[in-house]
């Protein structure tokens, strides 16, 4: 009887699983598409039932059938997902309204402001290795469920991320990972890796906080129930799992010190590995998956939601040929942008189209084209997009190195691959070697090897080497430097000039949403 580990990441627009073998031959692999919710500016939404669940069991039977295998034949399951996503669950486990997602939706604003009056910088740095909260935690998220929707926070017993909660169908435990708890800021140490009741007494009762554990861990087994969902065989052991990134991380083989991960899909994040658990000003820090690995985060909120959006909005003849022809319409789009000339012609764009994380944390920030004129093309704008969120991913490395943290290699993933055109902005911009593993499955594939590591196959993240390995390198072209250094000066200054009227600008949109505004909810309380 032949064996396999199977991974499943839920993504913010699509998920994907992957059977893999325990030598790291990918036995079969399955994707579902999915939505995001916008209901108003500032948020972003999932249907945990409708979107993650159901994801999931269509993954499982979907890989049991392409694969020919039976069930008995899985012998553990990795889960990652999105994160950190804020989900209340009753103590039957239902899920009392949508999960609210990372740091994308940018709702809790009053109350990251809240937090950080009430508890300090100084004590947030303490507990979670920054002195600010941003749209990426989630418990400004959970208070905003508390003073919004009372009905809703008096009745959860569990606030879960995306994982866990496809973990708690499987397994009927609420649980949550290290690295995944480091979200939940402020309510988690990350140098005693324990919640902090002192902060819960703030947003909820710290019962509600899932147990913590290591990505590999084996949290429970397949219940009765969830195998008749899903056809996985009961008893089948699953371990804690995490979020996507750090799934992804593992995937694409970074294990070294100095080893950086660039997961470019629907937004940007990056994972290094550091000698020690640090502290810093403009970036996340957290534990690994496994004790004594350390890293330093950051991420964007835009890049393919925003050729995403491009595309949806300026490419119908694209998404037309795409449905008469086959031809995918961000090939269609990409070859545009391979016409423009190097710079677009001078735009310049900000990709804040959903605020902004890593370095400037700005939820108010807005998106920005600069420079337009009658002699741009589809092409042009198209090209400026791409070249703006590599733009951001240059600050975030500028801004990385003045706190110490160089990369000495960098390991890209996500959709990005598909888009060599991209892939070469991405060097060129940065000016850093891109390496390119030698499979490109995702955050999935590194699910399964924590699955692997679960059953005690590996002893520990660094032998992920024996499943990859680095298939190809670009190499940035000097020849272009003096032009990309100009326009990422102009990228720089166009926030420092605008960010005023961006708060003004999202004040009004916020108003003309229907939100209350602030000083309308402190009249009624």
């Amino acid at each position: 009887m032949k064996r396999y580990v199977l991974g499943v990441d839920i993504g913010t627009y699509s998920s994907k699983g992957v059977l893999v073998a325990l030598d790291g031959t990918i036995k079969a692999s399955y994707t579902v598409n999915h939505g995001v919710e916008f209901p108003k500016p500032g948020f972003a939404e999932q249907d945990a039932n409708k979107v993650w669940w159901h994801d999931f069991v269509s993954i499982v039977k979907a890989l049991i059938d392409k694969g020919s295998i039976n069930p008995c034949e899985i012998l553990a399951v990795g889960v990652s997902g999105i994160g950190p996503c804020v989900l209340p669950i009753d103590s039957e486990g239902k899920p009392l309204r949508p999960g609210i997602l990372y740091g994308i939706d940018t709702r809790a604003t009053e109350e990251i402001e809240y937090l950080e009056e009430k508890i300090g910088s100084d004590k947030i740095l303490e507990i979670t290795g920054r002195s600010k909260l941003s749209s990426q935690a989630a418990g400004p998220k959970i208070l905003w469920i508390k003073r919004h929707e009372p009905d809703v926070f008096q009745r959860a017993r569990w606030f879960l991320t995306s994982q866990s909660y496809i973990v708690f169908r499987l397994t009927n435990r609420a649980v949550i990972d290290v690295y995944s708890a480091a979200g939940y800021a402020p309510l988690f140490d990350i140098f005693k890796r324990q919640w902090v009741q002192e902060i819960a007494n703030e947003i909820l009762r710290i019962e509600c906080l899932p147990d913590v554990f290591w990505s590999y861990e084996i949290v429970g087994c397949v219940t009765k129930e969830a195998a008749f969902e899903t056809g996985l065989l009961e008893g089948t052991p699953v371990v804690a799992g995490t979020t996507d990134a750090a799934a992804e991380a593992i995937s694409v083989g970074m294990s070294g010190v100095g080893d950086m991960m660039l997961m470019v899909g629907s937004s940007t994040f990056f994972v290094v590995r550091t000698p020690e658990l640090m502290r810093s000003q403009n970036f996340w820090v957290s534990n690994f998956v496994e004790p004594n690995f350390f890293t330093v985060l950051g991420g964007t909120s835009t890049a393919g939601s925003l050729t995403k959006w491009f595309r949806d909005q300026f490419g119908e003849l694209e998404i037309e040929k795409e449905k008469t022809q086959g031809k995918d319409a961000y090939e269609s789009l990409a070859e545009l942008a391979e016409k423009s000339p190097v710079g677009s012609k001078g735009l310049v764009v900000l990709p804040y189209f959903a605020g902004e994380r890593t370095p400037i944390h700005d939820p108010a920030s807005k998106g920005i084209i600069f420079g337009l004129t009658l002699a741009h093309t589809k092409g042009d704008i198209y090209r400026s997009v791409l070249e703006g969120v590599s733009y951001s991913i240059r600050h975030n490395l500028q801004e990385m190195s003045k706190e110490g943290v160089v990369p000495q290699r960098i390991l890209l993933a996500g959709g990005v691959l598909k888009n060599p055109l991209w892939v070469k902005l991405i060097a060129d911009i940065t000016g850093f070697e891109m390496n390119i593993p030698n499979q490109q499955i995702g955050a999935s594939f590194g699910d399964a090897f924590l699955a692997a590591m679960g059953i005690k196959e590996f002893e520990s993240v660094q032998e992920i080497e024996r499943w990859v390995n680095v298939r190809s390198r670009v190499q940035p072209d000097a020849s272009w430097k003096r032009i990309y250094d100009i326009k990422y000066q102009l990228y720089l200054e166009l926030y420092k000039r605008t960010k005023d009227l961006m708060e003004i600008i999202h004040s009004l949109q916020v108003e003309l949403s229907g939100i209350t505004p602030k000083a309308d909810r402190e009249r009624r309380d």
